[in-house]
């Protein structure tokens, strides 16, 4: 079947929210159904509410991936009243309940970027990128990088990954790694050690 690239239809931010909590492993840092449900519609509205490119993949009707971009000097054409209200209520709660692995993970990246920053000056941040991996077909998110560089050619660009996502998809696509830290996530009884990278491409 023959992948499009087409506008994402609201009816499938559900499928996109769920891409993101299979392919991010949200369920190594959570075990509840109901708290990956809460987390990742906390994710997913954090980052559309900043998104200046939002690429969608079909195959036939079905949601086949998604990616999202926020290039600077574009316009942010997803942002919602709710959504910003519904990401600060979450972030209140994860800094009374998580403070110190939310902290540490958003420290970290922080920490990464200002090294990267020295000596780059990137013009947008590559913020999601997920397929469907129920649709077996392969080079999903090699087409909406495509895509990507269609729309934004010759901009550099950055990401955050860690070692829970397919970081190898970005090297094996031009991207380079600018910065790595490792870091140990503290949920009480759940302790996560992660490997926190930043990768940069000129597109």
């Amino acid at each position: 079947m023959e992948i499009e690239i087409r506008e994402l239809q609201r009816k499938d931010f559900n499928g996109a929210i769920s891409f993101a909590i299979r392919g991010m492993h949200f369920d190594w840092y959570m075990g509840s159904k109901f708290l990956l449900g809460l987390y990742g519609r906390y994710f997913w509205y954090t980052e559309t509410n900043r998104a200046t490119q939002m690429i969608a993949a079909y195959a036939g009707d079905t949601l086949a991936g998604v990616l999202l971009a926020d290039i600077r000097g574009e316009k942010r054409r997803y942002r919602s009243f709710w959504k910003a209200c519904y990401v600060r209520i979450f972030d209140f709660l994860q800094q009374a309940f998580f403070k110190d692995s939310a902290g540490t993970y958003d420290e970290t990246n922080r920490e990464m970027f200002a090294e990267y920053a020295k000596m780059n000056k990137p013009d947008g941040e590559i913020i999601f990128l997920a397929a469907n991996p129920d649709v077996k077909i392969k080079g999903i998110g090699t087409l909406l990088l495509s895509e990507l560089e269609k729309r934004e050619r010759g901009k550099m660009v950055y990401l955050y990954t860690d070692n829970a996502c397919s970081y190898p998809f970005y090297e094996h696509r031009g991207f380079q790694k600018a910065a790595e830290r490792e870091v140990l996530l503290d949920f009480g009884k759940k302790k996560v050690p992660l490997v926190c990278l930043l990768y940069s491409k000129v597109l």
